[in-house]
């Protein structure tokens, strides 16, 4: 057995106030989108290997019924290891920060934002200040 890769989905009310900070601050590129009424359902974005999708409760619901009435009671926490921490701490001025700079007792330097839907995202570089 081999995994090849994971892929968060992050369930959201709306997906719009959520992609400047994957598109703009984070340089996300956006691959998929399903439209649902006037605004998304899902959408898929991508950098450097990494994805991101993002779903809407009602979308959820549609699609997969039985998790129509959870999707809006959880968040989510995403651990993106990075090669160089300063330039997503530049892009990240602004943003609501969890945690600050921190050094963490396993060898990485690490800063924790919540993004836009109140989901954290932490970004961490390992082995060096």
């Amino acid at each position: 057995m081999q995994v090849k890769k994971l892929t968060p989905v992050l369930f959201v009310k709306r997906i719009e106030p959520c992609l400047d900070f994957w598109e703009r601050r984070l340089g996300f590129t956006r691959v998929a989108e399903v439209p649902e009424e006037d605004h998304l359902g899902f959408v898929l974005l991508i950098r450097d290997g990494i994805e991101v999708m993002y779903q809407t409760w009602s979308s959820v619901a549609a699609d997969i019924p039985p998790l129509g009435l959870e999707a809006p009671s959880g968040r989510q926490f995403l651990y993106i290891e990075v090669d160089e921490l300063a330039g997503f701490e530049t892009a990240l001025r602004g943003v609501d920060y969890v945690m600050p700079k921190r050094k963490t007792f396993y060898g990485a330097t690490e800063v924790i934002v919540r993004e836009p839907a109140g989901n954290v995202v932490a970004f961490s570089q390992m082995g060096r200040d």
